[in-house]
């Protein structure tokens, strides 16, 4: 098809209609989109979701005037795919359903975060405007890359039977152009659904607090089938875009006085550095992986030595705040709830962001399913105390449930990326490990214990802070009996999450 020209096959009777399906769909193109727009550096895979999003926007065009043809867009799109199918492919499959079909559900995050973009800039902006729809398709491709989808172009077929391969609509000539939809990327996520599409002017008002979104794919252990279930858990991070917000009404912003180390913990110490050429002992492991390489006649490793070297005292601790629904409920003995003293503690950990090398981030969590793990970074690692964090802290809510497998996993993933050696995760909770879609009280307790031995395997030590009187009953066998204590005082509770940061940061 060409602007002035449209080239049919020849269709046999038994397939009319999906040849008429075909003509229409070509038609839209011709009537609503402009064709042979520059690609401008824009990567496959965006290409592909730009190409999908505007087959959506002119079809729905089209059926303002004939209405008629959604029966027969809807009887050629492709099978809706299996459930657990996270590929490229099926994924496109399920949104083109979601976006044609008003009736359709899915169960999908992403697909569904599809469907509320492009219906509320239908809504605000009109199907006529294209550019507010592309931006939409870099959201959507940005959160693919993000999760980890793998595409491949040369394998990539449009789902459905009648749409065409979409090359009307590009302009392949000068692909080695700066892509704008990067930078279009990179602003777009840091808007929040609903917000208007003009990138400049005011900042939002107060309470309108600015998150970006990424998802990312975690395993679940499954202890009665003894079986590491693999993607099976979907962490959608909430992550500040740093846009200025005005300090609300009646917040008050007093820090206490910034977390201490004691000198004593700062005296620098030595470690053993195992597999050295040379040194002043033998290292035991590995003369027995030469003993075993000499018997099996392999060529055995030399470095076989141990020596001393220093030891950096810089250490990176995450402090995992649980804002499941029970953190509403009032701590007993006070007006304030849970979620209240979990606040004031995140405030008197934001004037110590870092210091002296030893740096915390204070992040929250909470689950609706194993497919919807929000985790919200509230005070992430070096940012300083500013209007806009405390914001951020004091306007967080809470509600759903308590996954907490699926979030030590994430915050593992976050504190691997500091460039330290001391690396330490901080759960305060006020409850087992729960969620709507899981029955068995056991199971999320094992996962949970499983995602901390993982990190315990990566070099992160995990302790818990449990605000409940049964803490014990779950926390020892998550943590174990030497990293985990209960609170039996939650007034107290921020205070004692100070001394058990600068107690982690020694160890």
């Amino acid at each position: 098809m060409t602007s002035d020209q449209l080239v049919l096959p020849e269709f046999m009777s038994e397939k009319w209609g999906l040849a008429q399906a075909s003509v229409a769909h070509a038609l839209a193109h011709w009537r609503y989109s402009v064709a042979g727009r520059p690609v401008r550096g824009l990567k496959p895979m965006g290409i592909a979701i730009v190409s999908a999003i505007e087959d959506a926007r002119v079809e729905r065009l089209l059926l303002q005037n004939f209405p008629g043809m959604r029966t027969r867009f809807l009887k050629y799109l492709s099978p809706t795919p299996a459930a657990g199918d996270l590929s490229f492919a099926a994924l496109v499959a399920r949104m083109d359903r979601v976006l044609a079909d008003p009736q359709a559900q899915d169960d999908n995050h992403w697909v569904n975060k599809a469907r509320r973009l492009f219906e509320e800039t239908a809504e605000r902006a009109g199907l006529g405007d294209y550019d507010a729809f592309r931006a939409v398709a870099a959201i959507l491709a940005n959160d693919l890359g993000q999760m980890r989808v793998r595409f491949d172009p040369q394998l990539h077929v449009v789902p459905a039977a009648y749409r065409d391969d979409n090359s009307y609509l590009w302009d392949f000539t000068d692909v080695e152009q700066t892509s704008d939809d990067e930078v279009t990327v990179r602003r777009m996520m840091s808007r929040p659904s609903g917000m208007s599409v003009e990138l400049d002017g005011d900042p939002p008002s107060a309470g309108a607090l600015n998150f970006s979104e990424a998802c990312f794919q975690y395993p679940e252990w499954d202890y009665r089938m003894e079986h590491l279930k693999p993607e099976w858990c979907t962490v959608i991070e909430k992550s500040p875009d740093g846009r200025h917000v005005p300090n609300p009404t009646g917040i008050k912003h007093h820090f206490s006085r910034p977390l201490q180390f004691s000198d004593s913990r700062r005296v620098s110490r030595t470690r053993r550095l195992r597999r050295q050429w040379d040194g002043d002992d033998i290292d035991l492991n590995a003369a027995i992986e030469v003993v075993i390489d000499r018997r099996m006649r392999l060529q055995p490793e030399p470095r076989m030595f141990v020596r001393r070297g220093p030891e950096s005292d810089k250490s990176s601790t995450l402090v995992l705040l649980d804002l499941s629904e029970s953190a509403n409920d009032r701590a007993e003995g006070s007006q304030m709830s849970f979620l209240d003293i979990e606040k004031q503690a995140a405030l008197l950990m934001a004037g110590t962001a870092s210091l002296e090398g030893n740096r915390i981030a204070v992040h929250g969590f909470s689950s609706n399913t194993r497919s919807e793990v929000y985790y919200t970074k509230l005070i992430d690692f070096g940012e300083l105390p500013t209007l806009v964090s405390i914001t951020r802290v004091t306007e967080v809510q809470a509600g759903f449930s308590t996954r907490i497998g699926a979030a030590i996993r994430h915050a593992t993933a976050e504190l691997l990326q500091e460039k330290v050696n001391i690396r330490n995760i901080l759960l305060v909770t006020d409850g087992t490990p729960a969620d709507i879609d899981v029955h068995d009280p056991r199971y999320l307790v094992e996962d949970a214990r499983a995602a901390v031995l993982d990190a315990r395997k990566a070099g992160i030590r995990s302790f818990c802070i449990a605000v409940d009187q049964d803490g014990d009953s779950y926390a020892q066998r998550i943590f174990g009996w030497r990293n985990y204590c209960v609170a039996t005082n939650p007034h107290r509770l921020p205070a004692q999450i100070q001394r058990t940061c600068a107690r982690l940061a020694s160890n």
